[in-house]
């Protein structure tokens, strides 16, 4: 079984200044997604301009917030019906 979500999130979301505890982590999940087709993590309108900054930098310098802030961004996209229809198939 794979972690929660929320395990590879709270000190991302403690370095964005966000609440950090799994309620909140997911709560936020809950509000703030899907994002819309094609928009980028740092670019949601959201975040405050220090927050989508911090966001974009991680990302483009591969930095150590690169990995979680990567995993927010795709726990932010929408389900993958391909990938339900793969489990359900090896399963």
């Amino acid at each position: 079984m794979m972690p929660a979500p929320t395990t590879h999130f709270s000190l991302l979301f403690a370095q964005l200044g966000l609440l950090d505890d799994p309620a909140n982590i997911a709560t936020f999940l809950a509000q703030h997604s899907p994002l819309e087709p094609g928009l980028r993590l740092h670019e949601a309108p959201f975040w405050t301009p220090s927050q989508a900054s911090f966001l974009r930098e991680s990302l483009l310098q591969d930095s150590e917030w690169s990995v979680p802030a990567d995993q927010l961004a795709r726990a932010l996209q929408p389900p993958d019906p391909d990938a339900a229809s793969s489990v359900t198939e090896s399963g």
